[in-house]
């Protein structure tokens, strides 16, 4: 079985509008193409024409039972009306988790004006999920998506759960501290290339990621996740099939961990 926790139906070519509609199919076609049985799908921090609402994500994948929703958060451009909205959805069940945007928008995730959303995710026990490490775009401010910065929160918010996106990549090896250290933390590793993995690339990863799990021992914190379409689905299954790992760590990456963390019913897929 494959759970992929971080896939998108944003559109990341904004010289054209495409619709939701037509970036979903994109994203439940390239699943079946590549055997991946579930996907969940990220929102953003900012809405428009090219980045779905979380209410229109769930509205457009309501109806499909192998697809899930984590709610994006603006650290910048909440109100009351969106913690409403969001915590009405968590009570409903129909998010998964919170995901937050450090680096892309410019805040520590210690910060305080997060507090009430840590605490609608302890309450409602999802993940919150956050940017860490490079920004896809330039004007990113990478200060504030340094792994390390996440320690301070699971410290302060044991009962948190939280995933460091990206394995905080360049970063790997702090993502690895916090992830050992901690734990309520967990990491997925999405976003690692955009597009294709090359060869050379491919191998300089594969050892990151094998050093991370010979450090941080049994990989129960670990997620599989890809960024689609960021990133190639079938490029990623073929650089988890270049891990030197035992089958039973593949299967906890690949979807036993998503399962628990995310409370998955793997038994309706």
């Amino acid at each position: 079985m494959i759970i992929d926790v971080h896939t998108h139906i944003n559109n990341y070519h904004e010289e054209r509008v495409t619709s939701i509609e037509d970036n979903l199919k994109k994203l439940t076609d390239t699943m079946l193409q590549n055997n991946v049985d579930y996907s969940l799908v990220l929102t953003s921090y900012k809405v428009n024409e090219h980045r779905p609402s979380t209410k229109q994500v769930i509205n457009v994948i309501k109806q499909i039972k192998n697809l899930g929703a984590v709610a994006g958060v603006s650290y910048l451009n909440y109100n009351h009306w969106d913690i409403r909205e969001i915590g009405e959805y968590l009570g409903a069940g129909l998010i998964k988790g919170l995901k937050f945007y450090p680096g892309y928008e410019p805040f520590y995730p210690n910060d305080s004006r997060l507090k009430v959303w840590y605490e609608m995710a302890i309450e409602y026990d999802v993940p919150a999920m956050f940017h860490s490490g490079d920004t896809y775009a330039p004007t990113g401010r990478v200060k504030y998506s340094h792994p390390l910065h996440l320690d301070d929160l699971a410290v302060d918010f044991p009962d948190l759960k939280i995933v460091i996106c990206h394995v905080g990549n360049p970063w790997i090896k702090d993502c690895m501290e916090v992830v050992y250290k901690n734990k309520n933390v967990y990491a997925d590793i999405s976003g690692l290339v955009l597009g294709d993995f090359s060869e050379k690339f491919e191998r300089f990863l594969k050892n990151e990621i094998e050093e991370m799990i010979t450090y941080a021992g049994n990989p129960n914190y670990l997620l599989y996740g890809t960024d689609w379409p960021i990133s190639n689905m079938k490029s990623y299954l073929n650089f988890m099939n270049q891990l030197d790992i035992k089958e039973e760590s593949k299967e906890l990456i690949y979807w036993k961990n998503a399962s628990e963390l995310f409370k998955i019913d793997v038994n309706a897929l």
